[in-house]
């Protein structure tokens, strides 16, 4: 027995072969440079952490929580960890399947034995006699331990391929959970500047409605002296009401903006962890060296999980073809079996088979061929998916470069804005006290001066969220790559 399996062992070793296409990485269909921003000879990034971004402690608190609570991050885990289960069990069907058993088998049997009916007569008188008859009944036990072998000798790589299609799916997975974590990290961060603009904004409504509060109470004082027009006190009131109403709505917007924060933390946020606003938080981000060379776009997780998605559809197309020829198994059964169990693994109770078979389709109905199309139309799918998220990440990056190349300038012009606006304001109400220019003056100037201060706020709200967006449109620090694996898989 050991001598056959010695025989049949050779065979695992064409179990190499594979018609699957030999995978190619498609020309990505982008410029080979990104537009350029900032410093033209800035090195593209191999690796860039959120530390290496993010200087403020506080902010870096949360996205260390945030990476380990996020109910989403752990969703994607545990795709990663169902996916490497896959693996395991498509690898599995390359190796032979051993099985193990024992079992007794009871059951009754009976021969019976009847005698012949016979004569024995005396002085003449006739007389009939019984015959004599034999039963014997009994119990059978038969006692048995075998070990079977089944195996499927992947001639022509199907077993293979799937394995491989397996496997590439999984690293796919992986890195799905690697863009998910940078989206855990940038909307963390997104979210945390969100709160301080939203915290600056509701201070300006409210130091807004201060002042308009106390233009109002002058009005009445002038209205009634005969000094101002009724149109005066109206118009004061316009501006009041206009910041009572932004003060209740960015109330709630900073609520709201503190609970989009919990969720993505995946934990409540003490106060000593928030931003007081956005103008505090000058110097809390650094610089993103942004790169020229698109191939950086190649690294990002999103792409990469489109790369190995299209290497587990190349995969399929070889496992399809295999099954166009036949295929080979071995089974094989070794075992004792005896009446006695204290004989039962004795010499002579030894028994053993070994049955080869082979399976070749003639006509499934055109099943395979459409098998096979179905491979490669999904190959020409993952292929669009590829090129698509590579032209994404091309356009996130070109889009963030673009808004980077003017942020500066613009948020220098928006702080020039708000110094005259504030400077206007104040001549304004001079003159107003003064007696010199109608409230529709100051008005204006109050308007004027409300909505420059919005707009410098919003204004450093963009510069900083453009760095986020930058580092997560360049992949952040989960940049990785795919290539060649062992066992013909891919990494």
């Amino acid at each position: 027995m050991r001598r056959r399996l010695a025989m049949l062992l050779p065979l695992g070793a064409l179990t190499a072969c594979s018609l699957a296409p030999a995978y190619q990485r498609p020309t990505p269909a982008i410029p080979a440079a990104l537009p350029v921003a900032g410093q033209p000879d800035e090195p593209a990034p191999a690796t860039l952490s959120y530390r290496d971004l993010v200087r403020d402690p506080r902010l870096v608190s949360l996205i260390e929580r945030a990476v380990a609570n996020n109910q989403d991050l752990k969703a994607a885990l545990a795709n990663v960890a169902s996916a490497r289960a896959l693996v395991t069990v498509t690898r599995a069907d390359l190796f032979p399947q051993l099985d193990g058993n024992a079992g007794v088998t009871t059951g009754d049997s009976s021969n019976e034995t009847r005698g012949n009916v016979g004569n024995n007569g005396n002085n003449g008188a006739g007389g009939v006699g019984g015959g004599n008859g034999a039963s014997t009944g009994g119990r059978r036990t038969t006692y048995n331990a075998n070990l079977g072998v089944s195996w499927e000798v992947d001639l022509f790589g199907r077993l293979r391929s799937l394995n491989d299609a397996a496997f590439n799916q999984y690293l796919g997975t992986e890195a799905a959970q690697r863009a998910t974590r940078l989206s855990v990290v940038a909307g963390t961060a997104n979210a945390w500047l969100a709160l301080a603009a939203d915290r600056s904004l509701l201070a300006i409504a409210r130091d807004t409605q201060a002042s308009a509060a106390r233009s109002v109470e002058l009005t009445q004082a002038l209205l009634k002296g005969g000094v101002a027009p009724r149109t005066s006190l109206r118009q004061a009131e316009t501006i009041l009401s206009q910041a009572e109403a932004d003060q209740a709505a960015l109330e709630t917007a900073v609520a709201q903006d503190r609970n989009a924060l919990e969720l993505v933390v995946g934990e409540p946020v003490s106060d000593d962890l928030l931003p007081a606003s956005i103008e505090s938080l000058d110097g809390a981000l650094a610089e993103v060296p942004a790169g020229l060379d698109s191939s950086i776009l190649l690294r990002r997780p999103d792409v990469v999980e489109r790369e190995y998605q299209l290497r587990a559809a190349n995969a399929r197309i070889g496992a399809a073809r295999a099954a166009f020829f036949p295929r080979i198994g071995l089974t094989a059964l070794a075992g004792f079996a005896s009446s006695a169990l204290s004989s039962l693994f004795d010499h002579g109770a030894f028994t053993w088979s070994v049955a080869p078979s082979a399976t070749l389709p003639i006509f499934d109905g055109g099943a395979n061929l459409g098998n096979l199309r179905y491979s490669k139309a999904q190959r020409d799918l993952a292929v669009a998916n590829y090129q698509r998220a590579i032209q994404s990440a091309f356009r996130d990056v070109s889009d963030a470069l673009a808004r980077r190349a003017t942020i500066d300038r613009q948020l220098a012009a928006s702080t020039r804005l708000d110094g005259a606006a504030r400077d206007s304001l104040f001549l304004a109400n001079a003159r107003f006290r003064e007696g010199i220019d109608p409230y529709l003056n100051l008005l204006d100037a109050q308007r004027t001066a409300y909505g420059a201060a919005r707009t410098l706020t919003q204004t450093r709200l963009l510069k900083a969220q453009n760095l986020i967006t930058l580092y997560q449109s360049l992949g952040g620090d989960a940049l990785i790559d795919a290539r060649p694996a062992r066992d013909g898989g891919t990494r």
